[in-house]
């Protein structure tokens, strides 16, 4: 149960590549374990409507291993965290465009409360020039020392430095404390990302009144932003941000 042995199979549609000059959104949710509810698919359907997107990053995914994932139009792929009988946990990322990689990553440390690993996942997405667009789904790792959460972090950012194209990493970070936050922010500096501030940021997760869902992006020219109030949905608000190529 704690460490997953087994990958859920993706689903890869789509064949098409970003074209340049392509505008497209990127919606960014912790469901809170939810995906599976009917009140949570009518909120998602809803949002979607609203800011239409051709990213969907979720952390705290649920699986059922005997339902079919309904994203019947989306490519997608899933980087589990934990895994019973029943049912599979972890980060899904969804595309309406082509996947030419997708790399489920685990934390190489266990989250001291309850014994679990955290994942991420590495996806790439072909662009008309032949490059790729690098997009990172994370949920970082949480009740451990600092220091091994640096240590996690900097894992990721060991992914990120061979590649030269643009680059979208997101999710939620659990930088709960000044000292997890600084050092986020230099991991961004690092490997070149920027932040996406968020329009009406209250609407943010926070603990501790620290933020912790972020959106990071380089090589990419930012439209628009939005925290969306779904408080009746999950603990966490999805975020969204909007990119030029």
């Amino acid at each position: 149960m704690l460490k997953p042995k087994v990958v859920i199979p993706q689903q890869l549609i789509h064949e098409q590549p970003i074209a340049h000059g392509e505008e497209f959104g990127v919606l960014c949710w912790n469901t809170q374990k939810l995906t599976q509810t009917l009140r949570f698919k009518l909120a998602l359907a809803h949002v979607l409507e609203k800011f239409p997107s051709l990213f969907l990053l979720l952390q705290e995914a649920k699986l059922s291993s005997n339902t079919e994932l309904q994203l019947p139009h989306w490519s997608y792929a899933v980087a589990p965290n934990m895994q019973t009988r029943r049912s599979t946990f972890g980060v899904l990322t969804a595309s309406q465009c082509a996947f030419t990689d997708a790399l489920p990553k685990l934390s190489s440390k266990r989250e001291g409360m309850f014994a679990t690993h955290k994942s991420y996942m590495l996806s790439y997405h072909p662009l008309a020039n032949d490059e790729s667009l690098l997009v990172v789904n994370v949920h970082a790792i949480n009740f451990v020392r600092a220091n091994l959460f640096f240590r996690e972090i900097d894992l990721i950012k060991d992914d990120l430095l061979h590649h030269e194209g643009p680059l979208i990493v997101a999710g939620d970070f659990n930088v709960w404390s000044r000292k997890r936050r600084l050092h986020l922010l230099r991991f961004c500096r690092s490997v070149g990302l920027r932040q996406a501030i968020m329009v009406d940021p209250h609407h943010i997760k926070t603990y501790r009144e620290h933020p912790l869902d972020f959106i990071f992006y380089r090589g990419l020219s930012l439209q628009e932003t939005a925290a969306i109030d779904t408080t009746t949905v999950s603990d966490h608000n999805p975020i969204y941000a909007r990119f030029t190529l």
